[in-house]
């Protein structure tokens, strides 16, 4: 059993998904959520024990929605779907091939969904192909994880493009900027995999388009609208989150031996180790938290709980705890501002900055 196995104790690793695999775009500086990933850690169960539970998931009714929507983007073989591509891609193709790789037994998918790009990327004809329901692969700290894009878009000129089919609206060409960030992660993480898979088959990776096609109902209708959304950020972030995992050994050289996250589930599958000592093995970890982790993270709370009874300037949001770089709680910050607390060294550039943004807040409120 190798180190991250002791740190998952006696439970199978959790596989992992897109939504999971794209949220450590979303905050690649944790160095608890690389372990709890890399280890295949249930975090949702862990919160769940520890009195921390996440509100994560759509509604029914979201859900329904959103499989109604997807269903008419691609009915009659995708006809919709091609008409916009047509129109963002700029393609003159009339039809396209049409392959629905969900009728492949599960345990072919990923096999025939191989077979199927080698030979478009293979295919010398300008032609175009539609992939609907193909199953990717990408390996996560050692383990493959199997994820599913929307579609993949095999068009003119030997590109690859992903599909991403989302059921949030498009209002008078504005879309919530949360959403697009969130369907944009998850995307690259769909591009990240494709283009492995082509490296593997002896193709060009960069075959893949780093523009995506994300698909929304447009207004208050169901009437689709596609757009193209370029994930190259993502992607880098993404990669190096990646290769960080890859090399956990750095993080876990620093863990008490003894550190496991073990929940010790009983014969009926409840956890049986106490919370409080959970709540402290966590703890020995170091969590970078940040209001954005609400909505990404499972164990969120948790770690803002955390950040709470330290004072942390975390709380604050990304863009004041880079400012405040070197200063790690508000009460620091505090004092360096009034002067009762005297910087360390490499803080007395901050602590001038904060002095000074003092001294105006006591001139306006005077």
């Amino acid at each position: 059993m190798n180190r991250l196995d002791a740190l998952r104790g006696t439970t199978p690793p959790k596989p992992h998904d897109a939504r999971a695999i794209a949220a450590l775009a979303a905050n690649p500086g944790c160095a608890r959520r690389a372990l709890l990933d890399g280890a295949g850690i249930d975090k949702d169960a862990t919160a769940r024990h520890l009195g921390f539970p996440a509100p994560f998931g759509q509604s029914p009714f979201a859900i329904t929605r959103g499989n109604a929507f997807e269903a008419l983007v691609k009915a009659d073989g995708c006809a919709e779907l091609l008409r916009m591509l047509r129109e963002v891609l700029e393609l003159p193709v009339a039809e396209v091939a049409y392959h629905d790789v969900e009728n492949v037994g599960a345990h072919l998918r990923h096999t025939h969904t191989r077979a199927l790009i080698d030979r478009a990327a293979r295919d010398e004809h300008d032609s175009g192909t539609i992939y609907d329901h193909p199953l990717l692969g990408l390996e996560i700290a050692g383990h493959t994880a199997y994820l599913e894009p929307d579609v993949v878009a095999f068009q003119l000129g030997g590109r690859f493009h992903i599909v991403e089919i989302k059921s949030f609206a498009v209002i008078d060409g504005q879309a919530d900027p949360a959403a697009v960030a969130a369907a944009a992660r998850q995307a690259a993480v769909y591009v990240l995999a494709l283009r492995r898979m082509l490296r593997e088959l002896g193709h060009d990776p960069l075959r893949v388009a780093h523009d995506v096609v994300l698909v929304c109902p447009e207004n208050f209708a169901n009437r689709p609208v596609a757009t193209l959304v370029d994930v190259r950020r993502q992607l880098a972030v993404l990669e190096r989150q990646l290769s960080r995992m890859t090399g956990l050994d750095r993080l876990v050289e620093g863990l008490p031996e003894e550190l496991t996250f073990d929940l010790l589930p009983g014969e009926d599958g409840l956890p049986t180790r106490p919370a409080a000592e959970l709540a402290d093995a966590l703890r020995r970890t170091t969590a970078r938290y940040a209001p954005d982790c609400l909505s990404t993270c499972d164990l969120c709370f948790f770690c803002r709980d955390e950040a709470r009874q330290e004072g942390a300037c975390d709380l604050l949001g990304r863009q004041v705890r880079d400012e405040l770089g070197g200063v790690a709680s508000a009460e620091e910050a505090l004092g360096l501002a009034d002067g009762s607390r005297a910087p360390a060294e490499g803080q007395e550039e901050i602590a001038r900055l904060l002095r000074t943004a003092e001294r105006l807040r006591r001139e306006c409120l005077a």
